[in-house]
């Protein structure tokens, strides 16, 4: 990395004006190493900005005041090697406690799918996200780092949302890091989901290609938060149009005891791995999927927790991928876990098992 010069500029409190602030810091330009490439733009910050809050980290990625190669970048951009990164000024209170002597992430087992030196493949719980950040202090990768001290390199290939349970890879070297993002980005992976959508989904719709978009909720809207992120389907000429590929296969119908509504469970296939892709797309087909609080039946959502079903029914079953060290094909599933299979009539359990 190249050698930074720090401009301090002081910082005067007067009596009762509050806390006082640290010293903020000049723009800075960073060039990304080797060992950070890969790496996704809000990762390499928390390192970078050791003591900045990460709701601010995040801020300040939104409004463009942090640049890669002087162009505007997500949180989940990948840096790579000799990128120039800007960070806008920071401040921090003088008084709060570095980062690094912040609670720690506590460490916890999670069950393994497949794990060698090059890969390692988990079934994440619902509930827990996959990093920290915006509001979450810790996500699976810290947890997993912290159950295992001596790993020399833990880091995600790809992303689950928090409500989703299933299949998540790691990277245990560098080199499997990028062949492995390599894959997603080039769609060589196979990844399929269950779920559970409300309706009968019809058989001959198999294939969405619906552009998406996201956006921030405005003020006062009773869905969510101010600036929370949401997505939704545009049009192809949209400005912000990212293009989103979904295939979708009818597994069963049928309806819960005491309900005259039906539901169907279908195999989703993603061919692009855009933001809350599954749960916009099959929303917007007239399907949402039981349990999303965002894209869901709030009302349809209540009954279905008297039924059992507490969150979301999506879950990430299957995925395909080429080994990064040898190149051989794998593929690994994922059962579905009891809080979802308990929802479903016998029949349809069983046939899952046997499922091609």
């Amino acid at each position: 990395m190249t050698a930074l010069v720090k401009n301090i500029i002081g910082a005067k409190r007067e009596p009762g004006t509050g806390p006082a602030l640290a010293p903020a810091e000049s723009v800075k330009f960073l060039t990304v190493d080797d060992g950070s490439a890969g790496q996704r733009l809000d990762n390499y910050l928390f390192k970078h900005l050791k003591g900045v809050p990460k709701t601010h980290v995040y801020r300040i990625i939104r409004s463009g005041e942090v640049r890669v190669n002087k162009g505007r970048a997500q949180a989940e951009t990948r840096v790579e090697e000799g990128d120039v990164v800007r960070l806008p000024p920071t401040r921090t209170s003088a008084s709060s406690a570095p980062e690094a002597s912040a609670k720690p992430a506590p460490a916890r087992v999670f069950t393994v799918l497949h794990e060698d030196d090059a890969v390692l493949a988990i079934d994440k719980p619902a509930g827990v996200a996959v990093h920290g950040g915006s509001g979450v202090s810790f996500g699976v990768i810290e947890q997993l780092r912290a159950a295992r001290p001596t790993a020399r390199f833990l880091e995600l290939v790809h992303r689950l949302d928090r409500e989703t349970s299933g299949i998540l890879l790691v990277a245990r070297k560098r080199s499997a890091l990028t062949n492995l993002q390599d894959q997603f980005r080039e769609r060589e992976t196979g990844k399929t989901y269950l779920a559970l959508v409300l309706g009968e989904w019809p058989a001959n719709k198999k294939v969405i290609d619906s552009p998406l978009a996201r956006y921030l909720l405005p003020a006062g809207d009773v869905s969510g938060g101010e600036g929370e992120r949401r997505v939704r389907v545009v049009p192809k000429d949209h400005p912000d149009a990212m293009k989103a590929v979904t295939l979708v296969k009818v597994l069963d119908r049928f309806t819960l005891p005491g309900e005259a509504a039906p539901m169907s469970l279908l195999a989703v296939t993603i061919k692009t791995g855009r933001t809350h892709q599954i749960r916009v797309h099959l929303a917007s087909s007239g399907h949402p999927i039981a349990g999303d609080e965002k894209y869901g039946d709030y009302a349809r959502n209540r009954l279905l927790q008297k039924q059992g079903l507490k969150r979301m029914f999506l879950h990430a079953w299957r995925l395909q991928f080429n080994h990064p060290a040898d190149g051989r094909r794998m593929a690994l599933q994922a059962g579905l876990p009891d809080d979802l299979a308990g929802v479903l009539p016998a029949a349809t359990r069983d046939s899952l098992s046997t499922h091609p």
